[in-house]
Order: C-alpha cells, then structure tokens, then sequence
C-alpha cells in the first residue's frame, strides 16, 4: 500500500510539475509576443529588411538583411564597393556567393534541407509554435548579460548533421522586467567549434511601425548595429534566385 501511495504521489507531481513547467513556458512566450508587438501584428507581417552594420578587420561594413514569408530571405554584404550574397533562399535553393571565384555556389542537399525546416519560422519561430510542431519549456531563472532572465528551453524539428538525424534546441533567455528576449544559445553542431556554446544577444529594442526589433544584436562574437529597419518591403522575387551561370 505504502509502494502505491508512493508511486501515486510521485506521478502526480510528475503531472502536476510538467503542467506548471509547460504552462509556464506558455506563459512567458505569450508575453514576449504581446511586448514586441502582438501575435495579430506579427502575423500581418510579409516581410523586415534590416540595413545594419559590422565590423571586418577594423572596416566597417555595410549589410542587409531581407526576410519574407515562405523562407525567401538574403544576407548580402558591401565589401569595398561590391555587393556579395552572403546567403539567400527562394524558399527551395539555398547559394551563396563563393569569395574565392566570386560566383554563386548552391548548397549541399543536407544544408538546404536543414534551412528548408525555418521557411514558416518568420517573422518569430515561437509564434503559433505548437503548430509548427516546435516544445517549449520553462527550465528555470539564469541570470544573463547581468540580468535576471527566464529560460526556455526551445525544440524544433530535428536537423540532419553528417547523415545524422539530431535535436535542434536552443535556449532563450527573457529579461524577468520587460519580457523581451535578450539572449539565445545553441550548441555548435560542425566544424571545428563542434560541441561548443555559441551564444547571441540582443539589445537597445526600439519600435518601428508598432513592432519592437532590437538594434544591436551579437551573432555569436559578430557585432552587428542596426541603422534602420523597414517592414513590407517591395523586393523582387529575382534578387532571392540563384543566378544562373552565363
């Protein structure tokens, strides 16, 4: 009988503690969503470009990010008055441009169908995240970048590295005062860095059109300085197209 009150008891707490853990999570993303701007804003959203900066061997240089519904998105870069794609996508071919032919190279099929998983992530991958098939879950208070934070552990669809099927999780840390995401960190999955912790932060938040973005944000040790962003933007499907060799 003792076994069985035991066994009851700790299924209970189990139950009870993965409600409060998953409700709390629920709970903390929903109110992230609200802070930047509301989940009916966000999903009116068809497209960010980002005009910013980072700096290169003491150089500053000038970039610009275009993201828009379906996964079309560029990273291009202006590096001594020449414009080169960093990375861009259609929504099905993932290039780039090769910086020693200087041509547009498309990429391996394992890493087009790892970005391939983000096409429905913009303009926030833990908008609707349930439906999109992604776990969230509160592990507890860190204190990050000086700042009391609540962390959530966040699964996507697993991505494949080297043949392997692995779990894609990152976790965001949420200033506990305003709500607002200040930091992330994934595991380094190739490469020489394997293993390691890569993290990015994001801070000084400013509101452009009723959406908040932060403006200065460091993507794993680059710093990168927001000058303008700009919502909706009118982009020809051709600049998202791998150009074709003449």
């Amino acid at each position: 009988m003792k076994a069985t009150k035991l066994f009851l008891a700790t299924f209970l707490f189990t139950v009870v503690s993965t409600a409060t853990f998953a409700q709390n999570a629920d709970e903390i993303i929903n109110k992230y969503i609200t802070t930047i701007g509301g989940a009916e804003k966000l999903k009116s959203l068809k497209g960010v470009k980002m005009e910013m900066t980072t700096n290169g061997g003491g150089m500053e240089i000038p970039v610009e990010l275009v993201q828009l519904t379906g996964g079309k998105m560029y990273v291009k870069i202006n590096l001594q008055g020449k414009e080169i794609t960093q990375m861009a996508s259609d929504g099905k071919t993932i290039w780039n441009t090769s910086f020693m032919t200087m041509k547009a190279e498309k990429a391996d099929a394992e890493t087009t169908a790892n970005a391939l998983l983000s096409n429905n992530d913009f303009p926030d991958a833990m908008l609707d995240y349930k439906s999109k098939g992604y776990l969230a879950e509160f592990v507890g208070k860190e204190t990050k970048e000086g700042t009391e934070c609540y962390k959530v552990k966040f699964t996507k669809k697993p991505v494949t590295v080297d043949g392997v099927k692995t779990d894609d999780i990152s976790y965001y840390f949420f200033d506990t005062e305003n709500n607002l995401a200040i930091a992330t960190e994934t595991e380094v999955k190739q490469g020489p860095a394997k293993g390691q912790k890569s993290v990015s932060t994001m801070s000084d938040y400013q509101e452009v059109d009723g959406l908040f973005f932060p403006f200065a944000m460091n993507m794993g040790g680059q710093e990168m300085k927001i000058k303008k962003v700009t919502l909706n933007p009118v982009v020809a499907d051709a600049a998202f197209v791998m150009p074709v060799e003449k």
